[in-house]
């Protein structure tokens, strides 16, 4: 080969490896540009707000206040899908798992199972269809005029989880954060959906006013402890339902992407 071939060679060679370098290995597509914690990201809003959800769910997103308004079409359609249905009954199924590897105390009656209620037993869904499915700041003049109604439906699968867990013998509690005048209104309700039978129903009284929903839950746990109760389980669809002291020997979080409760 002589020099000028040689040469021509070096220079195609060099060429390919510049052209095939300039080519980035990551991808970046147009969209829109949104920030989490102090990271940029760029997604269109399906995968975005797929990502927000999960985010939400596993609590890695703190506190939030409302579901981002480029969200509220993909929340809407989640909630009123097969994809929150499908999500919920994969949940009750595992507890339903856990509760029958339970061995029930015969006799004893001191195997207890705890469940939340909004969004847990009932679901306030028409009630946050009418105000923005989350994107609205809550207003609790507003849900307590919906609570009045007390015409919450079920959440299917919890109640059938329910019903099971009656047939095996647990006693259920239940613990929310709706205040003590609401009692009558909340019986009501969780009778017109389907529910029966359960052991107490714990309101928040005028001690527990002020208090961060993870340390009155907790305290109320506590109360069930110290009467010798055995907590297998813990349903909510709030991280501050399960988390704190008192907790249940396993805790099981329903989905939720509309709100949420420190």
């Amino acid at each position: 080969m002589d020099c000028r071939k040689f040469l021509l060679a070096i220079s195609l060679h060099s060429f390919l490896i510049s052209h095939a370098f300039s080519q980035s290995v990551i991808q970046i597509f147009p969209g829109r540009t949104e920030f989490a914690g102090d990271r940029k990201i760029r997604a269109g809003d399906e995968l975005y707000c797929d990502s927000w959800r999960f985010s939400v769910e596993t609590n890695d997103a703190g506190e939030w206040d409302s579901v981002p308004s480029r969200c509220v079409e993909f929340v809407q359609k989640y909630m009123t899908g097969d994809h929150f249905l499908s999500d919920s009954e994969i949940v009750s199924g595992y507890s339903l798992k856990h509760a029958k590897s339970v061995n029930i105390s015969a006799g004893d009656g001191k195997d207890a199972w705890v469940f939340d209620i909004d969004e847990t037993l009932l679901s306030n869904l028409p009630y946050y269809a009418a105000h923005g499915f989350g994107s609205e700041i809550f207003n609790e003049d507003a849900f307590d005029e919906w609570v009045d109604l007390a015409k919450a439906p079920a959440l299917s699968a919890s109640l059938n989880f329910f019903k099971e867990l009656k047939q095996l013998g647990f006693k259920i509690f239940l613990l929310t954060g709706r205040n003590e005048f609401q009692r009558n209104t909340t019986e009501k309700n969780l009778l017109f959906a389907g529910y029966s039978d359960w052991k107490k129903l714990f309101l928040r009284g005028p001690s527990d006013q002020g208090k961060p929903a993870t340390v009155y839950k907790s305290e109320k746990r506590l109360e069930l402890v110290n009467e010798g109760y055995r907590i297998h389980g813990s349903s909510g669809d709030q991280w501050s339902d399960l988390l704190g002291f008192a907790k249940a020997e396993r805790s099981f979080k329903l989905p939720n992407p509309m709100y949420y409760i420190a």
